[in-house]
C-alpha cells in the first residue's frame, strides 16, 4: 500500500512521513491550516506556499518548509505533490506516488469555485482518502449569488430597523468567504480580534477583502449604526456580543440545513454555506479521481461508504480525528 493508517495518522512507508497527523512525528505534510489538519509538535512541517502564514500565526515558530501547486517534490522512495482542494486559501490534495501507483488524500474540500481560494482540482488516482462532513443527498448548496443576495437583504433590512447583524463564521476561511460575498455599500463592517488577524494575514498574501473595523474595548456600537458584526460563533451570546445592544443573530454553516441545529444554534437567520463539498460534490470529485478503491476519513462516513460500495466503489471506512465543519467551538480561533 503507499499509505497505511497508524495511531498517529495517515502515513507513507516509502518516503517515511505522514499526512496531517494528530500525533507529534517527525515529519507531516499538511493539507491546510485548520487546527484538526495542522497540530502542534512535529519536527518537520511541509505544505503549500499559500498556507504558510496562516500556520505559522496559529503553530508559531516551526520548522516549515512550501511548496507551490503542481511541484513535485521527492521524499525517500515517493513523488509528492499538492493540489488546490478549494476549501480555504492554500489547501491542498495531497498527491503520492511510489512504484507508480497513485493515492490522494483528499484534506477538506469543495468542488465549487468562490471568490478567495483557488479552485479544486480533481487528481487521478488509484485510492482516494476522501472526507464525507456532508455525505448525506439533504447536504445540497444553493449557487454562492443566491446566498449572497439572502445574507445582504437581511442586513440591509436589520441596518434599516436600527439593529445591529451579528453574524458568525469560522475565523479562517469561512469568515473571509462571507467577506467576499458582502455588500459593503448597506453599512460598516465590524470584526472580531480572531477574525480580523486573520484577514490581516490573507490580506498580506494579496487576497481582496472588503475594508473591516476590527473592535477593541474601546469600539462604541453607535458610531457604527447599521453594521454588520462578524465573530467567531463561540463569540455570539457572549458579553463581547452583548455590548452591541439589540442585535439580529446569524450563522453561516453548512449545518444551517439542518434546522434543528439552526434552533440549537439559537440564531434568527441561518445561511447555507460552506466550504466542504456538498452530496454532489462529493460523488463528482471521487468519479473524476477514477479510484477504485476509496477510503472515508470523517463525516458521515458509514452512510457514504455503503453508497459508494452500492456504487460498485471498493469503500471502507477510516477512523481519524479530523472533525470537518464542525460546531465545535475549537476550530473558531
Amino acid at each position: 500500500m503507499v499509505l497505511e493508517f497508524k495511531p498517529q495518522g495517515i502515513y507513507c512507508p516509502a518516503g517515511d512521513f505522514f499526512i496531517d497527523p494528530w500525533s507529534p512525528v517527525d515529519r507531516a505534510l499538511i493539507t491546510h491550516g485548520h487546527a484538526d489538519h495542522a497540530r502542534p509538535g512535529h519536527a518537520r512541517y511541509l505544505a503549500t506556499q499559500s498556507a504558510a502564514p496562516v500556520m505559522r500565526h496559529r503553530l508559531g515558530d516551526i520548522r516549515l518548509d512550501t511548496v507551490a501547486y503542481g511541484e513535485t517534490r521527492r521524499i525517500g522512495g515517493a513523488s509528492v505533490s499538492f493540489h488546490p482542494a478549494g476549501h480555504v486559501p492554500g489547501s491542498a490534495q495531497i498527491r503520492v506516488e511510489v512504484a507508480g501507483e497513485v493515492w490522494v488524500v483528499s484534506g477538506d474540500y469543495k468542488t465549487t469555485p468562490d471568490r478567495l481560494c483557488e479552485p479544486f482540482e480533481p487528481v487521478r488516482c488509484h485510492g482516494f482518502v476522501t472526507e464525507c462532513t456532508f455525505g448525506l443527498p439533504v447536504f445540497d448548496w444553493a449557487p454562492e449569488a443566491e446566498v449572497a443576495a439572502d445574507m445582504n437583504r437581511w442586513w440591509a433590512g436589520n441596518a434599516a430597523e436600527g439593529r445591529v447583524s451579528l453574524l458568525g463564521a469560522y475565523a479562517l476561511g469561512k469568515a473571509q468567504r462571507v467577506l467576499s460575498l458582502l455588500d459593503p455599500s448597506i453599512g460598516p463592517i465590524l470584526t472580531h480580534g480572531a477574525v480580523e488577524n486573520t484577514n490581516a494575514i490573507l490580506r498580506d498574501q494579496g487576497f481582496a477583502l472588503p475594508a473591516t473595523i476590527p473592535v477593541t474595548p474601546d469600539t462604541d456600537p453607535r458610531a457604527h449604526p447599521g453594521a454588520l458584526v462578524l465573530a467567531p460563533p463561540g463569540a455570539l451570546g457572549s458579553a463581547w456580543a452583548r455590548r452591541f445592544g439589540p442585535a439580529s443573530t446569524g450563522f453561516a454553516s453548512g449545518w444551517m440545513r439542518l434546522r434543528g441545529v439552526r434552533r440549537r444554534r439559537a440564531a434568527d437567520r441561518g445561511f447555507v454555506i460552506s466550504d466542504h463539498a456538498d452530496w454532489a460534490g462529493l460523488n463528482t470529485a471521487i468519479a473524476e479521481t477514477g479510484a477504485e478503491n476509496i477510503y472515508v476519513t470523517h463525516g458521515y462516513t458509514e452512510i457514504f461508504a455503503r453508497w459508494l460500495n452500492d456504487q460498485g466503489y471498493t469503500a471502507q471506512i477510516v477512523p481519524t480525528e479530523f472533525t470537518g465543519e464542525s460546531l465545535d467551538e475549537a476550530e473558531t480561533t
